[in-house]
């Protein structure tokens, strides 16, 4: 244990620590069981969800065990985040990695070899390197944790080559514990992380992938752009939020569209400038009511933990991706939207791209039944939290209430016959057509191609007037869904029959499509539907001013306002309103050293509102 905090502050237990250092009264689900497991000495490979308490997990078995805890971590440009979060903790932390100036790299390594550091955060590419292997092989070390470890997956949707290569911990130090963790890890890509890293003797632990506080909403795209600003508009405005493009182009305007319309909208691709897209990152973990718009590129370990929506315009390539990219949002516990549209275009797309590849049939195989699980999630009529639990080996019993399919119910219709009509169109046709000659087919419009082709002379010319055009598109897009038909990419992207319409063609098999929503809703429904993070009234003007003095201080500072308190800890303060430092401490998130530097600040704020003066007898005790 680090001796200089045992002696200061009289740590005697991992969970001493907790409450005196990080500000938590009691461990959450698996975490106490987790730390006692890795200060015996032993490996783990840890699932738990994003906001779910990971951290906790390697940086208090650091602090006990005698050495330096080594963070393997992805993503240079977040380590100064992490390690100024523990710093403000009173956690001797530091990080190694190219930004630094060689002066300033010889004293890190100074303190590694001198055991004056309990937690050092490296990126892999960093580690493998000769110069940090002999560093480590001189030094005392805790433990290895290796952040984001779903990164050694082939299958997986980050894959980085170097992660592979994490397999020397095991060879060179195999005494030291080794801790996995990530977010999501299907049942494949948890057996591929346990081969690639040698993890064979290591304990699994998996907590729930649920999620309570994200909101989960699918819906069609129409005007996509206008979609976003009107979800943005009607619901977050004023909040931070991420947007997913699937190109560069599409996150460009998609950026420009919402600061035409005044908001501050940065974007994220990795066709920036290098500097750009730090500046960029910068801004958005620094700033409040900033949105980014990426790629993929962009989200790997972001600690942001009020992003209070995460939107995609385009669809993800698997649920695991999903989850990963909404997990980002809510990361405080408090409330947030995951929004996404998609459409048919998109389901064409993602089947293009991964017959395109230049992958095995293995990896093409998997990746499509990926695919094929997000598609499911997409067009279910069930509970969306549901499904995505299944998925993931979870079974909950009842339906969470926090969606759009359980807040709105989806209705379903026997689509059997107008699905048969659709196949016999796809096969008369040639397998050759896409959606929009198949819906004028059915529709009857002889336009100069089809007549062309003397497709109007075909018996399925015309049999299908009794649905609109978004009607026929919704029946090829759930066509696609259920692997009823898919695209063929060899010629110009015509839709093909697969073996499961065989049944249904015979009539000895119904189809069930579900029914899109129509309509518009109202301004005044969509701000009833609003999800904010602030639900006490009376009380803005205290928030306001709780968030101001966090400002100034982490802008005095030079780093985000959440490493100073985030949302909820300011939250708790103007709801349990402390009259004393005393008080004051029984904050979550208060700690011994962040009471010391800003505890009599937020005193004074709250000890001069007028919400005390309000409510003088306003005060629950924290559990």
């Amino acid at each position: 244990m680090n001796q200089e905090l045992l002696q200061d502050q009289r740590i005697i237990s991992p969970l001493e620590i907790l409450r005196t250092i990080f500000g938590y009264e009691h461990f959450l689900g698996m975490q106490e069981e987790i730390i006692d497991h890795i200060i015996s000495g032993q490996d783990a490979l840890i699932l738990m969800p994003t906001g779910g308490g990971k951290s906790l997990c390697y940086q208090i078995p650091a602090m006990v065990r005698e050495g330096v805890g080594i963070i393997i971590s992805p993503l240079i440009a977040l380590m100064q985040d992490q390690v100024d979060a523990m710093r403000q903790l009173g956690i001797k932390a530091s990080f190694l990695n190219s930004t630094l100036k060689a002066s300033e790299a010889a004293r890190v390594e100074d303190e590694l070899l001198n055991n004056r550091l309990d937690l050092l955060y490296v990126a892999p590419e960093r580690l493998l390197t000769d110069r940090f292997m002999y560093l480590l092989e001189k030094s005392s070390i805790s433990l290895f944790a290796i952040d984001e470890v779903h990164c050694v997956s082939q299958w997986g949707h980050d894959f980085r080559p170097e992660y592979i290569e994490l397999s020397i911990l095991q060879d060179q130090f195999p005494t030291i514990p080794r801790i996995g963790l990530t977010a999501t890890a299907d049942a494949t890509t948890r057996q591929e992380i346990i081969n690639r890293l040698g993890l064979n003797n290591a304990r699994l632990f998996i907590s729930s992938f649920d999620r309570p506080n994200i909101r989960y909403r699918v819906g069609l795209k129409k005007n996509p752009k206008q979609q976003l600003l009107d979800f943005i508009r009607y619901e977050q405005e004023d909040n931070s939020g991420i947007v997913y493009c699937l190109s560069r182009n599409k996150v460009e305007s998609t950026a420009d569209w919402l600061c035409e319309h005044g908001y501050t909208a940065l974007p994220y691709h990795a066709g920036l400038e290098p500097a750009v897209r730090l500046k960029h990152q910068r801004r958005f973990l620094q700033e409040e009511s900033i949105i980014i718009v990426a790629t993929i590129a962009f989200g790997m370990g972001i600690d942001k933990p009020d992003v209070r929506f995460v939107a995609h315009l385009d669809l993800p390539k698997s649920i695991e991706a999903y989850y990963q990219e909404t997990g980002r949002a809510g990361r405080d516990g408090q409330k947030a939207v995951a929004w996404m549209v998609y459409g048919l275009s998109d389901l064409v797309m993602q089947r293009k791209m991964v017959e395109e590849s230049n992958a095995d049939e293995q990896y093409k195989w998997i990746v499509k039944r990926k695919l094929d699980a997000l598609l499911g999630y997409c067009e279910t009529s069930q509970c969306r939290r549901q499904v995505m639990l299944n998925y993931f080996g979870e079974d909950p019993p009842d339906p969470c209430g926090n969606c759009d399919t359980c807040l709105e119910p989806v209705q379903t219709w026997d689509g059997t016959e107008v699905a048969r009509k659709a196949l016999s169109c796809i096969y008369r046709s040639g397998q050759r057509f896409g959606a929009n000659y198949l819906i004028d087919m059915l529709l009857g419009n002889a336009n100069e191609k089809l007549l062309r082709f003397g497709h109007d002379k075909l018996s399925t010319f015309g049999i299908g007037t009794e649905l609109s055009v978004s009607e026929w598109r919704s029946v090829f897009r759930q066509l696609i869904a259920s692997d009823i038909i898919n695209v063929d990419i060899t010629g110009f992207g015509g839709f093909r029959l697969t073996e499961k319409c065989r049944k249904i063609l015979k009539g000895d098999e119904k189809v069930f499509f579900r029914k899109d929503p129509k309509g518009k809703a109202t301004k005044q429904q969509k701000k009833k539907e609003a999800v904010i993070a602030w639900d006490m009234p009376g009380q803005e003007d205290l928030w306001d001013q709780l968030k101001s003095l966090r400002k100034k201080i982490a802008s005095n500072q030079g780093v985000p306002a959440y490493i100073i308190f985030n949302d909820a800890t300011l939250r708790e303060m103007a709801i349990v309103h402390p009259r004393s430092l005393h008080e004051m401490r029984s904050i979550t998130g208060v700690g011994k050293t962040k009471l010391e530097r800003y505890g009599q600040m937020f005193l004074d704020v709250l000890l001069a509102s007028q919400s005390y003066q309000r409510f003088p007898d306003q005060h629950p005790q924290k559990n």
